[in-house]
């Protein structure tokens, strides 16, 4: 039986966060969702710092990020991970409102997995994110567990 790693969602938009989990929610993913609200926040989760010293759960299958986050932004979150061997291989998605192509030429420069704008319809955006879990979630293989 496949080991479930939680989904990382890195939203500071409460009503996308509301939505994302409730798309996620309908696609029935058995893996947990947890949220961080901010670039700062996200690090802290990924290298178990501050109040996330103690996460016992394995890193996640997937990093859902946005662009543009207090403190620190996605793409410092991004090159921050892609830049660290032991965070490399794990799988990114750009989840943004930019259709900037400087977003995302340095995203795909910095090592992200996929580029997604997010669709302003809610029901574009409500399939979007189903077609994400599912595909991130259940589908992709992700890398073998750090050692």
């Amino acid at each position: 039986m496949r080991n479930l790693k939680p989904i990382l969602l890195v939203e500071d938009n409460p009503k996308d966060v509301e939505l994302t989990l409730a798309a996620l929610e309908k696609c029935q993913l058995a893996n947990d969702i947890d949220v961080a609200r901010d670039g700062a926040e996200a690090l802290d989760y990924l290298y178990r710092r501050g109040r996330h010293e103690a996460r016992n759960t394995p890193d996640p299958v997937v990093v859902l990020l946005d662009l543009k986050l207090p403190k620190i932004n996605g793409l410092e979150v991004l090159e921050k991970l892609k830049s660290d061997p032991a965070m490399r291989q794990m799988p990114v998605v750009m989840l943004t409102s930019s259709r900037e192509e400087r977003d995302l030429y340095r995203s795909y420069d910095l090592g992200v997995n996929a580029f997604v704008v997010k669709p302003v319809d809610f029901y574009e955006f409500y399939s979007a994110i189903k077609d994400l879990g599912m595909f991130w979630g259940i589908l992709n293989e992700p890398p073998p567990a750090r050692v």
